[in-house]
């Protein structure tokens, strides 16, 4: 192979290499998902359902005891009778310590005067086993 074809084979890799470098100090790679990142953002929008629909028996069943004890019965029976929900949204989540993850999560609910109001928070999500999850903080 002449020595001017090599050139511009090597030439045109250490051009997308600098490319791929730039795009990704811009856009850092994400990391890869555990097994367990599937199951967790379900349980999490399983419990985020049961608020929108006002069915605080589902989404009692998916609270850790951690949380339920952390939050008490009154607050808990408070977040599921919310008689103005929306919509949700929920974020990308990130791992935790103990086999946790933290999902950020938008709580769209009206008020009296018929405005949107969004309320940022945060759910943690426990994996307890053989892809069984819970929820161990509200948002």
């Amino acid at each position: 192979m002449p020595f001017r074809k090599i050139a511009g084979v090597v030439l045109a890799q250490l051009l997308l290499l600098t490319l791929a470098g730039n795009l990704n100090a811009k856009n850092p790679p994400v990391p890869a998902l555990g097994a367990d990142y599937l199951p967790a953002l379900a349980t999490a929008d399983r419990l985020l359902q049961a608020w929108q629909a006002g069915d605080a028996e589902s989404g009692v069943s998916l609270l850790s005891q951690h949380a339920k004890e952390r939050a008490g019965a009154e607050a808990v029976q408070k977040f599921f009778s919310n008689s103005s929900p929306l919509a949700y949204e929920i974020g990308r989540g990130k791992p935790m310590k103990g086999g946790r993850y933290e999902f950020p999560v938008v709580l769209m609910e009206q008020n009296a005067a018929h405005r949107v109001r969004r309320r940022f928070s945060s759910i943690v999500i426990a994996i307890t086993g053989n892809a069984d999850c819970a929820v161990d903080k509200l948002p």
